[in-house]
């Protein structure tokens, strides 16, 4: 008997692999994978540009809305109800400073470029814009699907046809909004379809002693985990193999079926969730327990570090986007409120937790892949969905803005030790040369050899280029 399982759990790409393959109906997802467009994706042509800067974007996602005017963009002359508690401190670039608690990322500012001038129209927590550079302000933060691709999911569209084991798009610890018990639009393949959605690790999330207080949060510690890798009690790989060639069966008579429906493609996620199950090649790639205790040390004991660490493992195997949030679950897991939504008590949550361990990871990072050779190839993007008010609140806080805030891009393709753009004497508007989030989505686009202007289809047929009228920062690349 099949069964599909409506299940509580779900992963980036609907229901998990583990609840399809347990019930040996993987096959009957194919309305997954399938749009009206699809015929029109598939005769499209692949537009590149140029051979790309970079073979690999990491993405560093701040979930929460971090307040950048505390960490790249310090107003020391402000009045003490704006310019907050710290003070600027020189990096190892002329003319650069940053944040105080954040002495390690300076050490590699030679290397970044901080645009001070970003601003988007997409509204508060909407996380659409950062990913795909749409930014009509919709009524919620929820996935629809009919939202654009993700700047990762068009690199999985444009690696379709390619045949390998790890994905070209991985989304790390957890799907957005997966803490929170929700899926937030953004990171997803949209009207794509499914199939270019992230592959998804889920994980843990735990601090040393949960606090009272969500305003007053510890560390968050854990690990992303491959939960979907391991096999259910009492089957072996022989019997997979037997399921493998069950599900291959239904797939011959829903070809039959309903022959209207472009199910050439589909073999290729049937693929992709068997090699997960059986691959020796991807179970080492998201193993970090391989790496050395001085590793781990230096990137921090911490979920956020450890995922970081995961990141550069991908990156050295070639996975060409890889995003990693650090984001809120404090509706899943017995922890406080840790992600970058600083409300209240903004200077101590700065402080006690998110600068110190940021400053760590962040430096960390770089450092490994400078040394293994990498950073000359990776693009590494670190920013939220906002920014945060100039004003800080009556309860020590600062709130949600989107009208000017920075965003920070080292590594690849990146004329290092840059500012481009300024805020006023306030952080609170754009003063000079302002950037849209599509022109940042069309940089990354650009480092990645993708031409910003490539057509996409919707479920209409229409063609919408994928960044939505962005251009690239051109005074930043290198």
């Amino acid at each position: 008997m099949i069964t599909m399982l409506g299940g509580a759990r779900w992963g980036c790409s609907g229901p998990t692999r583990r609840e399809t393959l347990k019930v040996g109906a993987l096959s009957l997802l194919g309305g997954l994978f399938y749009t009206p467009a699809l015929k029109a994706l598939e005769e499209s042509p692949s537009r590149y540009l140029h051979t790309p800067r970079a073979k690999s974007v990491v993405l560093l996602y701040l979930q929460g809305g971090a307040p950048t005017q505390d960490m790249f963009d310090l107003k020391p002359t402000a009045p003490a109800d704006i310019r907050g508690e710290y003070r600027p401190i020189a990096t190892t670039a002329a003319g650069i400073e940053v944040g105080e608690l954040l002495p390690l990322t300076a050490q590699w500012m030679h290397k970044s470029a901080v645009v001070r001038s970003v601003y988007h129209n997409g509204g508060c927590h909407k996380n659409l814009p950062m990913y795909t550079g749409f930014d009509v302000n919709l009524p919620d933060e929820e996935f629809r699907d009919s939202d654009p691709p993700s700047m990762g999911s068009v690199c999985s569209y444009l690696d379709r046809d390619q045949q390998k084991e790890l994905p070209t798009y991985a989304y790390l610890p957890c799907p957005l909004g997966w803490g929170e018990v929700r899926k937030k639009a953004g990171p997803h393949g949209g009207f794509l379809g499914r199939r270019y959605d992230p592959f998804c690790t889920e994980c843990t999330a735990f601090v040393d002693h949960p606090p009272d207080d969500i305003w007053n949060p510890q560390v968050v510690r854990g690990e992303p985990r491959l939960t979907d890798t391991d096999l259910l009690d009492g089957i072996t790989l022989d019997r997979l193999q037997t399921r493998r060639r069950l599900v291959e069966q239904f797939d011959d008579q829903f070809r039959q079926l309903d022959a209207r429906r472009d199910l050439a493609n589909f073999p290729r996620q049937q693929r992709l969730a068997f090699e997960m199950l059986t691959s020796a090649k991807v179970r080492e790639a998201f193993d970090i327990s391989r790496e050395d205790d001085l590793t781990r040390e230096r990137y921090g004991r911490t979920l956020f570090g450890s995922t970081t660490l995961l990141a550069r493992r991908l990156v050295e195997r070639g996975v060409r986007f890889v995003n990693v949030s650090w984001d809120n679950f404090a509706k899943r897991y017995d922890v406080s409120k840790a992600a970058w939504d600083t409300h209240e008590r903004n200077f101590p949550m700065l402080s006690q937790t998110l600068l110190p361990n940021f400053d760590q990871t962040y430096s960390a990072f770089i450092a490994d892949l400078d040394a293994r050779g990498l950073l000359d190839e990776t693009l590494v993007v670190t920013m939220g969905e906002m920014g945060r008010t100039p004003k800080i609140n009556a309860k020590g806080g600062r709130d949600h803005w989107t009208h000017c805030y920075s965003v920070l891009l080292a590594g690849a393709g990146i004329q290092g030790g840059t500012i481009y753009g300024a805020s006023d004497e306030h952080a609170a508007y754009i003063k000079d040369r302002p950037v849209p989030i599509r022109d940042i989505c069309a940089t990354i686009y650009h480092l990645l050899g993708i031409d910003p202007e490539m057509p996409v289809y919707d479920r209409a047929l229409r063609p919408v280029a994928i960044a939505h009228g962005g251009t690239p920062v051109s005074e930043i690349l290198a």
